[in-house]
């Protein structure tokens, strides 16, 4: 076990694998010399050479489309995309060509691809690149889609998907890079798709924290003990495709009640994916409608104190748990005047 930041957890993970692999390639912009624009290839061009590290021009359907090629071709490339936004760039070979080939072909081909991006808000880095974009790789057939919240998971998830046959989206919290993790250790330590993590054990409320928002549900369910006496137990799902329902219903059906946390738009978002499921599966075990907190219906402000109201915190996680056990707040939440959305809030217009 080493205590490694997020970045560095990806960057063992990358080296592994193309130490184990000589199949496995990298590309992106700036991944080589420059080591990446969040570090996370770092010193990967010194030790595997231009051939297998390769800085791409700036054209995202070219390099993903060259990716969904070489996939084809037997290789497995790992692409990294500045940020989760360039992707709408990219959709038509992320969609059209990499969620769909096997399928096209009747199984004769495989599209053994990873798309690496880094997503989030809280850098200032205005609407065109602070999206979380879960939700529209959720909703295609044909793709994985992975999340990781923890430096282990980082590293666990991404090896299983880069020896995956099917092409995985992997998304990346610009906010975690940073944070330190216990790591395992070992070449073959890799954490299973499908399986979701129980972050905290609770009785009292079922909270579902998506990407980094697991990070600050756990923040939030400890303020709840201390604080308010309640139990909240955290799920962090890891991967949306495949989804651990069951693990979350298990969870719902021992405390009754859910709140889903997510850092994306609220119409038609992942938190409303598992709104419905459970909302359908656990109906009976429900003593209260499921909430959603998810980040405000706007574009991300550049401005530093608008931008934080735009995304949860804890205390609007801590608010909807009281709300859904009928417990009052002992005083008013920081940050009750933002833009975070609670179902009561969300409705068909813009704010």
């Amino acid at each position: 076990m080493a205590q490694l930041r997020y970045r560095e957890a990806l960057n063992a993970a990358l080296r592994e694998e193309l130490r184990r692999d000589e199949r496995v390639l990298l590309m992106g912009e700036d991944i080589g010399v420059f080591g990446g624009a969040f570090k996370v290839t770092d010193g990967l061009l010194a030790e595997f050479g231009e051939k297998r590290v390769r800085d791409t021009p700036i054209s995202e359907n070219t390099i993903v489309g060259i990716g969904v090629g070489a996939a084809m071709a037997g290789l497995r490339p790992v692409v990294e995309l500045m940020t989760i936004n360039f992707a709408l760039l990219a959709f038509d070979q992320i969609v059209n060509h990499a969620a769909h080939i096997h399928y096209m072909f009747a199984g004769q081909a495989r599209v053994p691809l990873v798309v690496r991006m880094p997503q989030g808000a809280g850098h200032q880095l205005g609407p065109t690149h602070s999206h979380c974009f879960e939700a529209l790789f959720l909703h295609v057939p044909g793709l994985l889609v992975a999340a990781p919240a923890t430096a282990a998971d980082a590293k666990g998830l991404l090896k299983t998907a880069i020896r995956d046959e099917n092409p995985v989206i992997f998304i990346e919290h610009e906010s975690l890079y940073g944070v330190r993790g216990d790591v395992p250790d070992g070449d073959d330590t890799l954490v299973e798709f499908g399986r979701a993590r129980v972050a905290r054990e609770g009785a009292d409320v079922t909270i579902v924290g998506v990407s980094r928002m697991a990070v600050t549900a756990e923040r939030a369910a400890a303020t709840l003990a201390d604080e308010h006496g309640v139990s909240a137990e955290v799920i962090d799902p890891r991967t949306l495709r495949p989804l651990d329902l069951d693990t979350i219903l298990a969870s719902v059906a021992k405390t009754n009640r859910c709140v889903i946390v997510e850092e994306g738009w609220p119409h038609g978002g992942v938190a409303a994916n598992l709104a419905a499921l459970i909302s359908e599966q656990a109906f009976d075990d429900l003593d209260a409608p499921v909430r959603r907190v998810s980040g405000a219906d706007v574009p991300m402000p550049y401005s530093k104190p608008l931008e934080d109201i735009a995304y949860p915190h804890e205390p609007q996680i801590v608010s909807a748990v009281l709300d859904t056990l009928g417990v009052a707040a002992h005083s008013a939440a920081p940050g009750e005047a933002s833009g975070v959305r609670t179902d009561s809030h969300i409705s068909g217009g813009a704010a």
